[in-house]
């Protein structure tokens, strides 16, 4: 990735109409924007889709910076990346099925189709995992994914569930957010100095106390204390913006 002296001269380019300076941002940026998608990865939209959504929220990203703002670039795209995504999946408002696993269902349903008018009755799921060399959990799934797409506002197959919607039936917690401050966490740890480091993945990953972790790095446990409420300090900044 670019640093940020590099990264402020060219959203100031693109800003301007620079083609060239947006396309430079979201190829130097590939890194981050694959590291939001992965999150999202199995929730029925292929890659390349959520890696274009992506990349809109990072361009939105650059319109919307402003450098008084006083945090970094990355600080400030993240949470328009992701939501961008995320908004993308509400409000489309259905579960998708990805490209292959529709291929997968047609020639699947084909197959049927033929093997009942020579059979005179429908393969067994045992049979079907044989001809398409797969385990009888994945033709369950494949067969059923045939009937999708299906609306989260759709009432359920039967006449005695209580629950009217799908959306009812899904989990209502939203990781977002922890997600984006673990990012900008992982980003604030990386830009301290070695010992700054050593002594966080001490104190915190290693659940060492400051004077256990004063003498691993040779100072006092007072010098290990102000170090550490300047780290915390910084966290606080980069989290808040």
């Amino acid at each position: 990735m670019l640093d940020e002296r590099e990264t402020l001269a060219l959203i100031r380019r693109a800003k301007e109409g620079d083609g060239g300076a947006k396309e430079a941002l979201l190829v130097h940026n590939s890194s981050l924007l694959k590291s939001i998608v992965k999150r999202y990865l199995g929730k029925g939209v292929e890659y390349d889709d959520l890696y274009s959504l992506a990349g809109m929220g990072l361009l939105k990203a650059i319109a919307g910076f402003d450098e008084s703002f006083g945090v970094r670039f990355s600080t400030y795209a993240v949470p328009m990346i992701a939501g961008e995504i995320k908004r993308f999946l509400r409000d489309d408002g259905s579960v998708k099925v990805s490209r292959a696993m529709k291929k997968a269902a047609r020639e699947m349903n084909r197959y049927i189709e033929q093997y009942s008018a020579e059979h005179g009755r429908q393969p067994t799921v045992k049979e079907l995992a044989a001809a398409f060399c797969m385990e009888e959990g994945d033709v369950v799934f494949t067969l059923g994914s045939s009937r999708m797409p299906v609306s989260i506002y759709e009432q359920g197959d039967y006449k005695d569930d209580k629950t009217a919607t799908l959306a009812e039936k899904l989990p209502s917690k939203d990781n977002q957010d922890d997600m984006i401050e673990q990012m900008v966490l992982k980003e604030a740890i990386s830009r301290l100095p070695e010992r700054e480091k050593k002594i966080v993945f001490l104190r915190y990953f290693r659940d060492m106390t400051q004077s256990e972790v004063a003498k691993a790095i040779g100072v006092s446990q007072v010098q290990i204390s102000r170090i550490e409420t300047k780290i915390l300090a910084k966290f606080r900044k980069d989290l808040i913006g």
